[in-house]
């Protein structure tokens, strides 16, 4: 596949590892659950545990000038921020190590009734290049249990992906709050103004306080839901800020492979701020029938990366499970 800035990637289906065939988004999530076990009652494959907030988001002067995107004109738009712990386990300690990426999921309300949304987690980076290749990777985690002789299949995966070796090596430790995370939309949009010029893109999302770790002497005796209470009390005293940031890209750069963070040099563009103003009034209700669409996109907005698709139709079968579940 050409991966030339210059070039928009049309999506595609998710392709299982090593067969030539395609692989359905529920064969997918089968995956997510051979590592996790079936989906517990009314929540995700992963990323399940998670914490729902409202606020506003207010555009830059200059987003416009990137996209013709309703929510990127000069009106604020009301949104709601979904913060989340990696894994297929919504009771895993906020302090546990297995609990990164931190995710940030955001769903705009645009102005004609519609929604639009962005999905972010706290690694400049994916684990593997293609959705064919998580699945495999997920698979391998699934068959390297206790007993399993050594080399494992994920010894085998990691000997032979050493992106997703670094990925699992280097999570940033527990936050103060998810409201001292930066977040990153590691796959690639292509963005067209008024005037249909083209830019292409990734998100990053920058938290006003800045990125803040736990102190080492406090990650043992955290709270293992201190992350939502903290974000519940923060709001509650006033609003949580995060700046939307586009991460230009330039020529030669990889459009669809999300394991290769680009240069840090990179131009990065403000598009506006993210402003949480009050947590949800029932988060069990709103855990339950919020589902996000990173390949739902109004005009103005492509996908640039065949994952977004893939991750679109792989998250509707997650919501579906767990709705049979509940």
């Amino acid at each position: 596949m050409d991966t030339k800035v210059a070039e928009c990637q049309t999506p595609q289906s998710v392709h299982a590892a090593g067969s030539g065939q395609h692989a359905s988004p529920g064969q997918f999530i089968d995956a997510f659950n051979a590592v996790f076990g079936k989906q517990w009652p009314g929540v995700r494959a992963n990323h399940a545990k998670g914490v729902d907030l409202q606020g506003d988001f207010r555009p830059s002067a200059s987003a416009s000038s990137l996209s013709k995107a309703p929510h990127l004109q000069k009106a604020s738009v009301p949104i709601t921020v979904r913060f989340s712990n990696f894994g297929g386990n919504p009771s895993v300690p906020d302090a546990d190590g297995l609990a990164s990426p931190r995710g940030m999921s955001i769903r705009f309300r645009l102005p004609d009734g519609s929604d639009t949304d962005i999905v972010a987690h706290s690694y400049n980076g994916f684990p593997v290049a293609t959705a064919d290749e998580l699945r495999e990777f997920l698979l391998a985690l699934a068959a390297s249990g206790p007993g399993v002789g050594k080399p494992t299949p994920v010894d085998a995966f990691l000997g032979a992906h050493p992106i997703t070796k670094t990925f699992l090596e280097s999570q940033i430790p527990p936050p103060v709050s998810y409201g001292t995370v930066s977040y990153f939309g590691v796959n690639t949009f292509k963005f067209t103004n008024s005037a249909g010029t083209v830019t292409f893109g990734r998100y990053q999302i920058r938290p006003a306080a800045g990125d803040q770790s736990l102190p080492k002497a406090e990650v043992a005796k955290a709270d293992p839901n201190y992350l939502a209470k903290e974000i519940r009390e923060l709001v509650a005293r006033g609003p949580v800020r995060f700046t939307l940031v586009l991460e230009i890209a330039e020529q030669g750069d990889t459009l669809d492979d999300p394991s290769i963070a680009w240069p840090p040099t990179r131009r990065k563009t403000e598009l506006g701020t993210i402003e949480i103003t009050q947590a949800v009034a029932d988060n069990a209700a709103t855990e339950r029938q919020l589902v996000f669409n990173p390949g739902g996109l109004p005009p103005g907005i492509e996908a640039a990366d065949p994952m977004i698709q893939a991750r679109s139709d792989a998250y509707l079968v997650s919501y579906n499970r767990r709705i049979e579940n509940k």
